[in-house]
């Protein structure tokens, strides 16, 4: 892990085309702002990590049963 130390108004780069920068540092609270490209897809921590989690279960639910999805797929191929 990379550790640096940023005053206010101060940035760092990642990857050449995302900028953090420090907007404020009130009582403990440090605000950040990111600037980077609309198809970097930005989380805080937490609602990542229960987007993964979401997503682990997902992938883990199987439908009871498989013939309904035969239904649905024999209507598109009618259209």
């Amino acid at each position: 892990m990379l550790i640096l130390a940023r005053k206010v108004g101060e940035a760092i780069i990642i990857a050449d085309n995302i900028k953090v920068r420090v907007l404020e540092n009130k009582g403990g609270l440090i605000k950040l702002g990111v600037d980077a490209p609309d198809e970097v897809t930005i989380h805080r921590e937490e609602v990542y990590l229960r987007i993964l989690e979401e997503n682990k279960r997902a992938a883990m639910e199987t439908p009871d049963d498989l013939s309904a999805l035969s239904d649905v797929f024999s209507l598109n191929n009618k259209e």
